[in-house]
């Protein structure tokens, strides 16, 4: 019985100490899997930060190649622009596109006033001839200021004729269609830039005969006669394109007075402001340097002579 007993002991005491290795097996078990819960937790902690990371860094690649985009599409279309520089010019070209024979024919036309005003007359809508009278009336004015004895400093002449000359041009003829617009007459840009530069023809042949024929006389039989006819013409033309008697008066003489005035500040004017313009830019014409003989002191004199003495006596 006793050692049945002990056996029964045994057993149990074996029984116990399995039960007890199980309990550590679990415990160490959990201890493993909370690590590793805890490891995933850690590392998908990393993940969402990493991820946040590349997320701001992408974001910003993205909007730098935007900006390149953009930047890409700027330069594109400039390089463009100035590649289709041949595009522009032959948008141009129907308005230069004219034979020597008709600028001759519309030269000698702006001289002759129309009679017929009941219906619009035709005006040419190209600006070849326009240009090469304004370049030619440049011309006139730089003969006229070597004929007046101006003196030419470093190009300022040249600048103060085209300035002058294209300033009129353009200047009058925006002032004269915005007029136009106003007082109703059927007159477009080009129209009117073509109308008031063949009128400068009456200008071009007035200024070249009183610049080498200087007589007060024969320069106002010519603003009459030459200018009036040339101003005669644009009025007739600005008579049949206007409806109304109040906007033909309105439109009319602000042209022909101005195209008038114009004429006579070329010819008595214009030399004087442009001496006073290089006056204040330059100031005024200083005399030539010359060489005046200096006196020489008394002093110098007096040791010269004795210098001389004293070679004298010693030869």
């Amino acid at each position: 019985q006793g050692g049945g007993s002990a056996v029964i002991d045994m057993e149990n005491m074996d029984d116990t100490s399995g039960s007890s290795f199980e309990d550590m097996g679990e415990m160490h078990q959990r201890m493993k899997e909370e690590e590793e819960e805890e490891a995933e937790g850690e590392a998908g902690a990393g993940e969402e930060e990493d991820g946040e990371f590349l997320g701001m860094k992408g974001l910003r690649g993205q909007l730098g190649r935007q900006v390149a985009d953009q930047m890409w599409q700027v330069g594109k279309r400039q390089a463009s622009r100035a590649f289709s520089l041949y595009a522009n010019i032959d948008i141009l070209r129907p308005y230069f596109d004219v034979e020597p024979v008709q600028v001759r024919a519309r030269l000698l036309e702006s001289m002759i006033p129309v009679k017929m005003i009941n219906f619009p007359q035709k005006i040419a809508g190209e600006l070849y001839g326009p240009l090469m009278l304004v370049f030619t009336l440049v011309a006139i004015l730089l003969h006229g200021m070597k004929t007046s004895d101006t003196i030419i400093r470093e190009g300022t002449l040249m600048g103060t004729a085209i300035g002058t000359c294209f300033g009129y041009w353009l200047g009058v003829s925006s002032f004269m269609y915005f007029l136009a617009y106003l007082c109703n007459a059927q007159i477009t840009m080009v129209q009117m830039l073509s109308l008031l530069g063949y009128g400068l023809f009456g200008h071009c042949v007035t200024l070249f005969v009183t610049y080498n024929i200087h007589f007060h006389s024969l320069f106002y039989i010519f603003w009459l006669v030459v200018g009036g006819l040339s101003t005669l013409r644009m009025v007739a033309v600005l008579v049949s394109r206007t409806v109304g008697h109040t906007q033909r008066l309105i439109l009319c003489g602000t042209l022909a007075a101005l195209h008038m005035l114009f004429l006579l500040y070329l010819h008595f004017a214009y030399h004087k402001v442009v001496e006073g313009i290089l006056d204040t830019l330059e100031g005024p014409n200083m005399p030539p340097f010359q060489r005046v003989a200096r006196d020489v002191p008394v002093v110098s004199n007096a040791v010269l002579n004795t210098t001389a003495k004293a070679i004298a006596l010693t030869l």
